[in-house]
């Protein structure tokens, strides 16, 4: 099971850039590509699955467990030439002070074999210990080779080369020029997402070229193929739910989606219907609404636009449909968007105004605690587990009264307001976190069965 892993030594150093243009390049050879993601990340992924033609999976060690990592790890990459992982941040950055959260504690999980890239502007002979201190912070890590990026021209790469043959025994696998034509456009979420820019396939043809000149792509293969097995981890049992029709809103707005929670959907014998928020104007008929995150505020005068999607929806959510919503999908629900100036009108089945700031109202790892409200509470849940989850939002609600209830406590995190999330009315919840379907946190079981139990009271 051939595998790399590509890090760096901080973010925003061109590792995105590196890994699609390998996927790319590997991909227009024939291979069978599986990409990979560590962390919790949807923007990536969807340029990841763009470039190696396959969907791409997150490995996250907050929301997951060691065994759950391997196994999605393993069973995707079961039928692969090679698997490539993409580090977040550094590769010793991670939650936790032994560095258990991070690329490096991942690499050495899957047995994986380093590849660094580094932002070479504005140094040459300290690229040497940079390297060095690395492997000696990191010993059991298997930084096997570096790719130069942002490379200041022939002279400058001649320097880099000597210095990292002379004092380390790490091979330089390439050197990428500074090429401003290589950048993806970032938004206050990082990129932005493959579903918004026609030009995505250009982009990524462009990086694929100008990578497959400029890296020995024979050399990572070589060194992908020369790695160890490890265990295969038990899987998942999904509870099979049949007979239920979920509709998933996905389009250039919303687009924030677990490649593997959309898997778990259809694995429990649900059937998935995609609606497009601003060009469908019917859609089929469903049992269950989820709308996951995304940039509504990005195309917010065309989601008001479609004025026969949205009063379609908000007299099937008013009339009991079960919800729910994730961020992106929390502010479609609310009466607006404020955003520059300008405010687009959504549902307005949830009585507030989603209003956009300048920076993160809410960023990063959460906790959260179903409370006794919570509408999908049964016998089968536990309200005392803390399920893991993230967020990553600018915006805010700006509730009309203090008539609203809430599902979830906030045990560590921002949440919707006073340390609460999960917006409830009628069979809605909708919260700023996003949840990831887990041994920890079955969501979409617990989801499926509420669902069920509300098209039998019907």
């Amino acid at each position: 099971m051939a595998r790399l892993l590509i890090s760096a030594a901080h973010k925003s150093s061109g590792k995105t850039t590196v890994t699609l243009g390998l996927c790319a390049a590997l991909h227009k050879k024939n291979f069978k590509v599986q990409p990979f993601k560590k962390g919790p990340d949807y923007i990536d992924p969807m340029w990841l699955a763009l470039a190696s033609g396959r969907p791409c999976y997150n490995l996250d060690f907050f929301t997951q467990t060691h065994d759950e990592i391997t196994n999605l790890f393993d069973s995707k990459s079961n039928n692969a030439n090679i698997s490539i992982i993409e580090g977040n941040k550094g590769l010793s950055d991670g939650l936790d002070l032994d560095g258990s959260n991070s690329s490096a504690a991942l690499a050495k999980l899957l047995k994986t074999p380093v590849i660094m890239v580094i932002d070479t502007q504005g140094i040459t002979r300290s690229v040497a210990p940079l390297l060095l201190g690395f492997q000696k912070f990191e010993p059991d890590v298997n930084i096997a080779g570096v790719i130069l990026n942002k490379v200041g021209g022939n002279r400058h790469e001649e320097k880099l080369r000597r210095v990292l043959q002379e004092y380390t025994d790490i091979p330089v696998l390439g050197a990428i020029q500074r090429d401003p034509s290589l950048e993806i456009v970032e938004r206050h979420l990082g990129l932005i997402p493959s579903n918004e820019t026609a030009s995505a396939h250009l982009l990524i043809k462009n990086i694929s070229e100008n990578i497959s000149k400029q890296i020995d792509i024979e050399q990572l293969k070589n060194i992908a193929a020369t790695v160890d097995k490890h265990d295969i981890a038990p899987g998942m049992d999904t509870k099979k739910t049949s007979g239920l029709t979920i509709g998933i809103l996905r389009d250039e707005a919303f687009g924030f989606y677990y490649q593997d929670d959309l898997e778990a959907f259809e694995q429990a014998g649900a059937k998935l219907v995609f609606i497009d928020a601003i060009n469908d104007k019917q859609i089929a008929p469903i049992d269950g609404l989820f709308i996951g995150g995304g940039f509504p505020e990005s195309r917010m005068k065309q989601l008001e636009d479609n004025t026969e999607l949205r009063a379609l929806l908000k007299d099937k959510i008013n009339k009991g449909l079960p919800v729910y919503a994730e961020c992106g999908g929390l502010m479609y629900l609310s009466n607006g968007i404020h955003w520059h100036g300008e405010y687009s009108e959504m549902l307005g089945v949830i009585d507030a105004s989603s209003v956009m700031h300048d920076r993160p109202v809410g960023r990063g790892y959460v906790y959260l605690k179903k409370n006794e409200k919570h509408p999908w509470i049964n016998d089968n849940i536990k309200q005392d587990l803390q399920q893991p989850a993230h967020e990553f939002h600018y915006s805010e609600l700006k509730f009309n009264s203090n008539k609203y209830n809430f599902g979830f406590d906030v045990i560590r995190g921002k949440g919707i307001t006073n340390r609460q999330d999960g917006f409830i009315k009628n069979n809605i919840i909708a919260t700023y976190a996003h949840q990831r379907n887990t041994l920890s946190n079955p969501w979409i079981n617990e989801f499926l069965e509420f669902v069920s139990r509300v098209k039998k009271q019907d």
